[in-house]
């Protein structure tokens, strides 16, 4: 995993420049999501290596439907000619962080055991936004395992206020 990575961030790095370039990240995520998921399918991983397909024909069956940026679909054609467009989840990925960053946004995950309601969303979003000093973007997840509480993961910071891990704690203590 790490080896697709490190062969994807060069390539995520040069979408990021185009992207910003001509004025389009959000449109870019779009289509490198796009794409990324295409060469996740199956049926489609069994093409990508196969001597008789020409690389158009890749990019054709890859791109997302609908008018293509000619600047993106050059980037997925030179993908193809260096047989990297296995690499397209890694170099979406990496372009979504490189997009993050430059937009001063935070990812985070908040998993819970019961679903949040609006008001906590909001609360945490503002707490969150407080402690980053950047605009926070939320998904949930709801894990009756936690049994209570939440977990929240920004990436590099992990928030665990779960039950689950207090009582693991505790039982620790008591342990010694």
């Amino acid at each position: 995993m790490s080896h697709a990575i490190t062969l994807a961030r060069p390539y995520a790095r040069a979408a990021f420049a185009l992207a910003r370039d001509h004025g389009g990240l959000p449109a870019w995520s779009q289509a490198l999501g796009f794409a990324a998921q295409a060469v996740s399918d199956a049926r489609v991983a069994a093409l990508l290596g196969h001597p008789k397909l020409a690389h158009e024909a890749l990019v054709d069956l890859i791109s997302p439907p609908g008018e293509v940026d000619p600047v993106f679909r050059r980037f997925l054609a030179t993908l193809a000619e260096n047989r990297r467009l296995p690499l397209l989840p890694e170099i979406a990925a990496l372009y979504e962080q490189l997009r993050a960053e430059a937009e001063r946004v935070v990812k985070a995950r908040v998993t819970s055991a019961t679903a949040l309601d609006a008001a906590a969303l909001d609360k945490l979003k503002a707490s969150l936004k407080q402690r980053f000093g950047r605009e926070v973007e939320l998904t949930t997840a709801v894990d009756p395992a936690l049994i209570g509480g939440a977990v929240i993961d920004a990436g590099e910071v992990v928030i665990d206020g779960s039950l689950r891990t207090k009582l693991a704690r505790l039982q620790s203590a008591l342990a010694h």
